[in-house]
């Protein structure tokens, strides 16, 4: 792509995205995948780092000061469904960044571009936001997008707990109850994981960890429900 063509690019994605660059370069940055790039460096996978604790930071701030009732599990939940993969693709999707993104010509279209990359290039964006103008400014940007995201979360954590709604469907739509099964747990005695995966009959949905048994079951139970619903599992038990 042109120099010119990247000009205009780039000036359409800061009206998308309600932020002009005073570093355009840092954008420029933000949309390129690896395959484009001239050199690693250059590729937006170091944006894609930093723009994923600067997220993380925003949502943990903004949980904290907004639930002040909630427990630290139930923020944490909540906190996990707003910075999933499933949900910055989703945000990607609703701001049309597949339109901007350079990307090599073995990628194939940007339209048809996978959902792990379109979560990325959010990402680094929140990454370039934040180098070129500070944390308000990024955090401008997160919740113009993310709020809806985190009151919808808290909404449905407070409609009860995910085991209870699995329970519900099993028992509604194939007459019996999920069952949990542990695969793994990990750590010292004092701070273990645990790795549970639900099951619903024979079909089995993807697997989380917790802290506890209960909150690995509620996870597990969580991907399900998310599964059923079409959607992507929140948790990711890689």
């Amino acid at each position: 792509m042109s120099e010119p063509d990247d000009s205009e690019l780039l000036a359409s994605c800061e009206r998308v995205i309600g932020h002009s660059f005073q570093d355009r370069g840092l954008l420029r940055a933000a949309l390129t995948h690896s395959s484009r790039a001239v050199h690693p460096l250059a590729s937006n996978e170091r944006l894609e780092f930093l723009g994923d604790s600067v997220l993380g930071m925003i949502v943990c701030d903004t949980l904290f000061h907004l639930f002040p009732e909630a427990k630290e599990g139930d923020l944490t939940r909540i906190k996990s469904v707003v910075v999933s993969r499933q949900t910055c693709t989703k945000i990607a999707r609703k701001l049309g960044l597949q339109n901007y993104l350079l990307l090599g010509k073995g990628m194939g279209p940007s339209s048809q571009a996978p959902a792990s990359t379109l979560a990325n290039v959010f990402e680094s964006v929140v990454g370039a936001i934040y180098l070129d103008s500070g944390f308000e400014a990024a955090r401008r940007f997160v919740l113009n997008n993310l709020l809806p995201e985190i009151e919808s979360s808290k909404n449905e954590e407070s409609q009860g707990n995910y085991k209870s709604q699995l329970q519900q469907y099993a028992q509604k739509n194939h007459g019996t109850t999920p069952t949990y099964h542990l695969l793994e747990e990990k750590g010292p005695d004092h701070r273990k994981c645990f790795k549970i995966l639900a099951r619903i009959g024979s079909h089995q949905f993807p697997p989380a960890w917790g802290q506890t048994k209960k909150d690995a079951e509620q996870r597990a139970a969580q991907n399900a429900l998310s599964v059923l619903r079409g959607l992507e599992a929140p948790f990711h038990a890689d």
